[in-house]
């Protein structure tokens, strides 16, 4: 086949070679210059550059209209780009889930309706535009939370302790988020009402509807408290029959029928209440303890689904250690500006015969001026294992308890120093 890649996640985060037989198959990878240096250098591939201004869709109609070409599939794994490759797919009349399908899993007010029609709980919402006509007068008292229909990593998410505190800081120009206290980007964002309780999350694959690998974790800190700059985590624990039923009924709503999925919920008061899901693998280091436990690489049998191959009756059974596994990961996007030059109190930690692996950032390395999970960009990421959800959870919470950061002022280059 003909396939075209729309190429955004480091490659080594996907091992496309796993999934995708480049000598088989003619792949051409799509991307920007940053993008496509991730790629193996002997790779048998097309490498051709985007410039990355306008979107993935736009670029590659540009880049056809000059170099016409047909293509058996169109792909993208990248949580920005999915609805890329669904229109791309219409455009070149390529088989694989079209643009509004893909939109239930990308639009967080869409998804939630969706959900909430198949007879799930969802936290209570409002698109902004329609709860600022309200005026904070909603049918939930308490936190509030305000946060973009398709953001990821908890950028420009907010909560309020009040329903018309946040509708008060949207009218005033007060949220701190650039474009909505300008006035624009209204349209962008939701708001809902904050439930309570642990989050987990689950992982797994599933082809023409059915789900046939599931992985369940519950976080250590969360995704916002993450993007604020705290420590984040999460650890398997063992899933019962009716939680595998609500993820299956959960994906159905939202019409996720092949690929990968990462789906997000609350367990709060002995119920699960829906938060948001993507179709495609989890963040941090979420595709590597799903394979420690189940024996299962997620990309490879997604992308092997996504060509239309039959993964039924194909996937490993899971390894004979059935242990459980968590990963966790110590931002420094928060402390942009500075060099890192080491971590206190983690001695213990990284000796201990339960990690699987630690990444920790050189000293001197510059820390980043944006939100990553990724090893190597962040301060410490890495994988334990044990026996017991509740064991395991402790490990990485007392680790988040002892560890401490040691920066300095970045030290300025002469280019810098010197105006051009």
């Amino acid at each position: 086949m003909k396939i075209l890649i729309l190429h955004r996640v480091p490659y080594f985060k996907i091992e496309y070679h796993r999934g995708i037989s480049h000598d088989r198959h003619d792949v051409t990878y799509f991307g920007t210059d940053q993008a496509l240096a991730t790629l193996p250098p002997h790779l048998r591939c097309e490498r051709v550059s985007r410039p990355g201004l306008g979107s993935a869709f736009e670029e590659a109609r540009d880049w056809l209209a000059h170099r016409p070409r047909d293509f058996d599939r169109v792909i993208s794994v990248s949580e920005y780009e999915l609805l890329d490759a669904a229109l791309l797919r219409e455009y070149l009349g390529v088989p694989g889930a079209p643009a509004d399908q893909v939109a239930l899993a990308r639009d967080k007010v869409l998804m939630k309706q969706a959900v909430e029609e198949a007879g799930l709980r969802v936290p209570r919402f409002l698109a902004l535009p329609r709860f600022l006509d309200l005026d904070g007068r909603v049918p939930w008292d308490g936190r509030t939370v305000l946060k973009p229909h398709r953001g990821a990593s908890s950028e420009d998410v907010l909560v309020f302790d009040t329903p018309r505190q946040a509708a008060a800081a949207v009218t005033g120009g007060r949220t701190g988020i650039p474009g909505l206290d300008a006035g624009s980007g209204l349209a962008d964002f939701e708001v809902e009402e904050f439930v309570p309780g642990p989050i987990r999350h689950f992982d797994g694959l599933v082809q023409d509807g059915e789900v046939l690998v599931l992985s369940g974790s519950e976080y250590v800190g969360t995704c916002l408290r993450y993007a604020q700059g705290g420590p984040l985590g999460s650890f398997q624990l063992a899933l019962s029959e009716e939680e595998h039923a609500w993820v299956s009924r959960a994906l159905a709503a939202v019409r996720i029928q092949d690929g990968s999925f990462h789906l997000e919920a609350i367990a709060h008061r002995g119920e699960l209440v829906f938060l948001e899901v993507g179709n495609r693998v989890g963040g941090a280091d979420v595709v590597a303890t799903v394979e420690l436990a189940t024996g299962v690489h997620l990309p490879s049998y997604e992308l092997r689904a996504l060509l239309g191959e039959r993964v039924t009756g194909t996937i490993p059974e899971p390894p004979a250690d059935r242990r459980l596994y968590g990963w966790f990961v110590c931002p420094g996007h928060h402390l942009a500006g500075q060099e890192f030059q080491g971590l206190d109190g983690t001695a213990a930690f990284r000796d201990d015969p339960a990690v699987v692996a630690w990444n920790e950032l050189p000293p001197g390395s510059p820390l980043p001026d944006h939100i990553t999970y990724q090893s190597g960009e962040t301060v410490l990421a890495g994988i334990v294992a044990g026996d017991t959800p509740e064991g395991g959870r402790r490990w990485i919470a007392d680790l988040f308890a002892s560890l401490s950061v040691r920066t300095r002022p970045a030290v300025r280059t002469t280019s810098e120093q010197v105006p051009a």
